[in-house]
């Protein structure tokens, strides 16, 4: 569902954006960060009010926007969401960058086979579709960017994380593997690796994880959606033209700690 703002130029200067999981958290700060920067962002998620509070934050800050409204864990409705957001940005997306995740934390004889379906849905096949869709078009233009956020769970084992690493440890090989298929067709393809991020969603139902986690680590504190959205943006510029294939941590130093430092509590489960 498109909103009723105008459409994003077809062939003018202003790059356009889609933001998967833009409607909170780390995907709406980066949505504002991108659209501050001069993008015209396709804002995207499954709470529609969400979605229509941040384009209108985008609007008055003297950005442009639209939303999509789209529930990602239906692979029918991210084929829809592609065409959706291409259309709203005025025939191209320049940026992709696939935030929206399903967090799952619980042990894995308690995870059932939908809970697993859902985790893998979201946070993988959501990100492979949108790539396969859009990274070829950007290709075929010469230029494009994408941006995938992966976690340090990928890294090193955490009880309670084994199927939401797993995902997020997928997502990186695929962007190494993506960066070598669209690469040398002028499409840059990168990931952060995020740590412990004070978002309003985590705070509320693992408040003192977080701390824990904060303290245990070099930056000793959580960081904040906006760090990440600032690494996200400067992604997208042409000072970062020569990183293709990375997965950046923007964790606070989590993986240069010894794991054995993030204290092994029981996760809560969201």
């Amino acid at each position: 569902m498109l909103d009723d703002a105008p459409a994003g130029p077809a062939d003018g200067p202003q790059r356009t954006a889609l933001v998967t999981g833009s409607t909170d958290g780390i995907g709406r700060r980066t949505a504002l960060a991108l659209a501050r920067a001069g993008h015209f962002v396709v804002v995207t998620g499954r709470t529609e009010n969400q979605g229509e509070q941040t384009c209108t934050e985008i609007r008055d800050a003297g950005g442009s926007a639209a939303f999509v409204v789209a529930d990602l864990a239906d692979p029918g409705a991210v084929t829809d969401l592609a065409a959706a957001a291409v259309a709203a940005a005025g025939g191209r997306i320049d940026v992709l960058v696939n935030n929206a995740g399903v967090p799952y934390y619980g042990p894995t004889e308690h995870t059932s086979t939908t809970d697993f379906d859902a985790v893998i849905a979201v946070n993988l096949r959501a990100p492979f579709q949108l790539t396969g869709i859009l990274a070829p078009e950007m290709a075929r233009r010469g230029h494009g960017i994408v941006v995938n956020m992966t976690g340090t769970s990928a890294q090193f084992g955490v009880a309670g994380l084994s199927l939401f690493g797993a995902a997020k440890a997928a997502l990186g090989s695929m962007t190494r593997s993506w960066a070598t298929e669209y690469g040398r067709f002028g499409v840059r393809v990168n990931a952060l690796e995020l740590g412990a991020i004070r978002t309003p969603r985590a705070d509320a139902v693992a408040h003192d994880l977080l701390t824990s986690y904060g303290e245990a680590i070099p930056a000793g504190r959580p960081g904040d959606p906006d760090e990440v959205a600032e690494v996200v943006t400067f992604l997208t510029t042409p000072a970062a033209a020569y990183i293709q294939g990375a997965v950046l941590p923007v964790d606070g130093g989590m993986l240069v700690t010894s794991p054995t430092a993030a204290p092994p509590t029981e996760l809560p489960r969201l």
